[in-house]
């Protein structure tokens, strides 16, 4: 299982990246970028419904669904419009997101009373369906603005950094827990989950992020020096921990409603909600990153 999981990652993250320089090409307004977004955002949802589809919780996947490609896709409503030089930056630029989740959550409430029949289970529904439309659609939307946190030019390098960081940090986790982790972390919540796995996860993280920096800032901009090693290092150890954490929040999800994976979509990672839960989690801690830290031009 072991190589297998390295072996889908060797393709997988490479496959990511490429993809990203593919959609560079197209500038800021990223078509790429915006249809791999709503297709992890429709097929994460479903997959966190079908999760959550236990007890008294009866989320409706269709609303839910259309929601969080809402969310989503209003982060390109200004960069498709034609006013990509007023574009907001920064923390700004998270205001469409913001306000489509706004109008979702008003939608969530009248599809709950309009479906109402007797009291149960309304109010769990609904909070199914909040938590999924918040857990997908705002973290996902989060880390796809990492695509314009550092201008255009650095969009994929940031981006790209996340990515790298976290994968290689799960890629750590899951090798040195495989071959020396004994001490158990938390066994209630996630049995698989060691000290040893810990550590490779920052170990893993750290070195992974240096490289990606050092070589790839001046593939992507050319004419660029890479940041201070300190900082790349720094970013990728900080990620390497946030990373850990979403799988165990992912973990606490699961193990909550007695399954062991978020679908059965690839043997050995599980679905697509499995693949994306470190990156989902420290997506917006990168993009903090990159607001505070010195780590593109």
């Amino acid at each position: 299982m072991l190589g297998w999981r390295l072996f889908l990652s060797a393709i997988m993250i490479p496959a990511f990246i490429g993809g990203f320089y593919f959609d560079a090409q197209f500038g800021p307004t990223a078509p790429f970028l915006c249809v791999l977004a709503i297709a992890l955002a429709a097929r994460s949802s479903w997959e966190m419904v079908d999760l959550l589809k236990t007890r008294s919780f009866r989320p409706d996947a269709r609303i839910v669904i259309a929601c969080a490609v809402i969310v989503v896709a209003a982060n390109w409503i200004q960069r498709w419009s034609g006013s990509e030089s007023s574009a907001p930056t920064g923390v700004g630029a998270l205001g469409p997101c913001l306000l489509a989740f706004t109008i979702a959550l008003l939608a969530l409430f009248l599809h709950a009373a309009l479906r109402y029949r007797e009291p149960g289970n309304s109010m769990e529904s609904l909070g199914a369906e909040v938590l999924t439309v918040a857990y997908v659609g705002i973290l996902l939307s989060v880390t796809a603005q990492l695509r314009w946190v550092a201008g255009a030019e650095a969009g994929y390098l940031a981006l790209g950094s996340l990515i790298i960081a976290t994968k290689s940090g799960d890629i750590g986790a899951y090798t040195l827990g495989r071959l020396f982790g004994k001490r158990k972390m938390i066994p209630r919540l996630s049995p698989g989950k060691t000290w040893a796995g810990a550590y490779g996860a920052v170990l893993g993280a750290g070195a992974a992020s240096w490289a990606w920096f050092t070589f790839a800032t001046p593939l992507l901009i050319p004419g660029t020096k890479p940041c201070a090693p300190q900082w790349a290092i720094l970013f990728g150890v900080v990620l390497g921990v946030v990373g850990l954490i979403g799988d165990l929040c992912e973990s606490l999800i699961k193990r909550d409603v007695g399954r062991k994976d978020s679908a059965v979509l690839l043997p050995g990672f599980g679905g697509v909600l499995d693949i994306l839960d470190s990156i989902l989690y420290a997506g917006p801690v990168a993009y903090i990153l990159w607001l505070l830290l010195p780590l593109g031009p």
